[in-house]
């Protein structure tokens, strides 16, 4: 039975799994770990406090992930679970049969953030959580399943490749294109159409990822032939608007 979960990282999606972590599961004990936080033993502990609970959530960024697994995986009971939230499955998989292989893990990919959950009130329904591998015993993963499914998030399972490459076509899609409509500098209007709307709401929806959206790009194989697609597909749109 989890009785204690470590949060170590504590940037906006951190602090996002300690919100759901209260809302969802509000009998558990969560210990923080953040570097730039006070250690006050009630909300933030140290790193080998942190540790030592039954399941540790990691949720550094994917520049700093490989530093931040070993530094925890030296500090936790042989008997924790580790859990990987990453954009990027193949790395973070990588990284754990390196560093963990010997220890309980599951890897996985909640495709949702602070944003689209304050846009849709609040409820969970339909929120995708990718799930690409665990040493967890099967009966644990379907009881994680059923858990889950229970609140109102649906569970995919895929491979970590396959993840990649679907994430390149969409979530970084999204952010690439989104981010280049903020530095074109369009913006809202009184006159917006529905579509229009919907197009900015996916803007709005990611425009703060901008260190997520970096890091995506550097350890994602897939998303530099997306970028030259979509550029290459820009080009001719062009032309023939132009002809």
């Amino acid at each position: 039975m989890v009785k204690t979960v470590g949060i170590i990282g504590y940037g906006q999606f951190g602090a996002f799994v300690h919100t759901l972590g209260q809302r969802f599961f509000p009998d558990i004990e969560y210990k923080i770990y953040s570097r730039r936080a006070e250690i006050d033993s009630q909300t933030f502990f140290s790193l080998e406090e942190a540790a030592q609970c039954d399941v540790l959530i990691l949720c550094g960024s994917l520049g700093g992930y490989e530093e931040q697994l070993k530094a925890v995986v030296a500090r936790m009971r042989v008997d924790s679970v580790l859990v990987d939230i990453a954009t990027v499955k193949k790395h973070t998989e990588d990284l754990f049969q390196r560093y963990a292989a010997d220890r309980q893990y599951i890897c996985t990919h909640p495709m949702f953030g602070p944003a689209s959950y304050q846009k849709q009130n609040e409820d969970v329904t339909g929120f995708r959580i990718v799930l690409t591998q665990s040493t967890l015993p099967t009966e644990t993963i379907s009881v994680l399943r059923n858990r889950f499914a229970a609140l109102g998030f649906l569970i995919i399972e895929m491979t970590a490749d396959e993840h990649d490459r679907q994430l390149a076509e969409t979530l970084f899609l999204t952010h690439y294109i989104s981010q280049t409509i903020l530095k074109a500098g369009y913006r809202r209007t009184t006159m917006d159409t529905v579509s229009f709307q919907f197009l900015m709401d996916a803007v709005e929806s990611v425009q703060n990822d901008t260190a997520l959206f970096a890091d995506v790009y550097r350890f994602n194989p897939y998303c530099k032939a997306v970028v030259e697609r979509l550029s290459q597909a820009q080009g001719q749109v062009f032309e023939k608007t132009e002809s």
